[in-house]
C-alpha cells in the first residue's frame, strides 16, 4: 500500500510541476489563444454553410477532424512564435519574428474565413489578404 500511495505522490508532484511549466510558458499568450479558438469556430460555421452552399456532402467525422487538426496547428504556431519570441526577441528587443509569424498564420486564416463567407453569401470574387497588406500601389506598379 505504501508503494502504491508514493507512486500517486510521485505522479501528482509531476503533474503538479509540469502544469506549473505549462501555465508559465503559455500564460501570456492567452489572448492569441482566445483568437485561435474563435477563429477555428468561425471557420468551422463557415466551412459547413459554404460546403452546404457548394452542394457539398457534410460528414461530421471529417468536419470534426480539420477542426482538431486545425486547432493543434494553432497551438503549434502559437509555441513556435513564443520560442522565436524567447529566442530572437530577447537579442531583438522586440519579439518581431514572433509577430511576424502570428500576423502571417492569422492572416492566412482570416483569408479561409472571408473566402467561406463569400462563397457562403454567394458573393463572386476572391478575398486575398496579400492585397490588402500590399496595398494600391504596389499593385499598380506591377
Amino acid at each position: 500500500m505504501a508503494a502504491e500511495e508514493s507512486w500517486r505522490t510521485a505522479l501528482s508532484s509531476a503533474g503538479a510541476c509540469v502544469g506549473s511549466s505549462l501555465s508559465g510558458f503559455y500564460g501570456h499568450l492567452q489572448p492569441w489563444l482566445v483568437a485561435a479558438a474563435v477563429f477555428v469556430a468561425v471557420d468551422l460555421r463557415f466551412g459547413i454553410l459554404a460546403a452546404r452552399e457548394r452542394g457539398e456532402e457534410i460528414r461530421l467525422s471529417r468536419a470534426i477532424r480539420r477542426t482538431v487538426n486545425k486547432a493543434l496547428d494553432y497551438l503549434c504556431w502559437v509555441t513556435v512564435a513564443e520560442v522565436l519570441s524567447r529566442t530572437f526577441g530577447v537579442t531583438l528587443g522586440y519579439p518581431m519574428v514572433s509577430v511576424g509569424v502570428l500576423m502571417m498564420v492569422y492572416g492566412i486564416e482570416l483569408n479561409s474565413l472571408a473566402n467561406n463567407w463569400l462563397t457562403y453569401k454567394r458573393i463572386k470574387g476572391r478575398f486575398d489578404i496579400r492585397k490588402l497588406i500590399r496595398g494600391r500601389g504596389e499593385e499598380e506598379r506591377r
